[in-house]
């Protein structure tokens, strides 16, 4: 296994982020809820929460209103190096996370889709291995670009906004490797399988 980087955000995304009439839509990172740790079941993502109350990510296949497209987007990644990357194309104002990715990983260089496609593997403080695999590109979409730029736009300019942000720069989608959920936390070490 080779060290990518420890895990420095996480969080479940407890409604769509996008909203409104195609192609009229607007997208809002307000549903996003960040925690310190993440349950990573065969459906998608849950936070247990203080108060012992379960929160299901919208991607988890047993949400209600489940944004999970066969389960190949059950869970997200994406990396620290990719949101600095787009603040320099888009501004200051890009918050990390705002993609909606599951778990953020601190990284000084853009990981590309070859180094990631065998699968990752997080090793947990108490020395548990959870494997994720299935990874994917998680393509952008006219919305999330129309967000970064941060105003109206022309097409031209949205066209060029969703270019860069394909190749894996919006992150990753993957799948818990297995049926045993696996609860993963801030700090955690995350590596790449050959």
């Amino acid at each position: 296994m080779t060290p990518l980087g420890k895990i420095v955000h996480l969080q479940i995304q407890r409604a769509s982020l996008k909203t409104g009439e195609k192609p009229n839509r607007i997208y809002d990172p307000a549903p996003l809820l960040a925690v310190q740790s993440l349950t990573l079941t065969p459906h998608g993502a849950e936070a247990h929460l203080p108060d012992g109350s379960v929160l299901l990510d919208i991607h988890n296949a047993r949400h209600p209103e489940t944004k999970n497209s066969e389960n190949e987007n059950a869970l997200s990644i994406g990396f620290t190096h990719h949101y600095e990357l787009m603040r320099r194309r888009f501004g200051e104002h890009v918050p990390l996370g705002c993609g909606g990715e599951n778990i953020i990983v601190e990284t000084e260089r853009r990981i590309e889709l070859s180094e990631v496609a065998g699968g990752l593997v997080i090793q947990t403080a108490d020395g548990a291995l959870v494997r994720l695999e299935n990874v994917r590109v998680a393509e952008p979409c006219r919305p999330f670009a129309g967000y970064l730029l941060g105003r109206q736009v022309d097409g031209d300019t949205l066209k060029a906004g969703v270019q860069f942000l394909q190749a894996g720069m919006r992150g990753y989608y993957l799948r818990l490797a297995g049926d045993a959920p696996a609860t993963v936390r801030l700090g955690d070490a995350v590596f790449t399988q050959p």
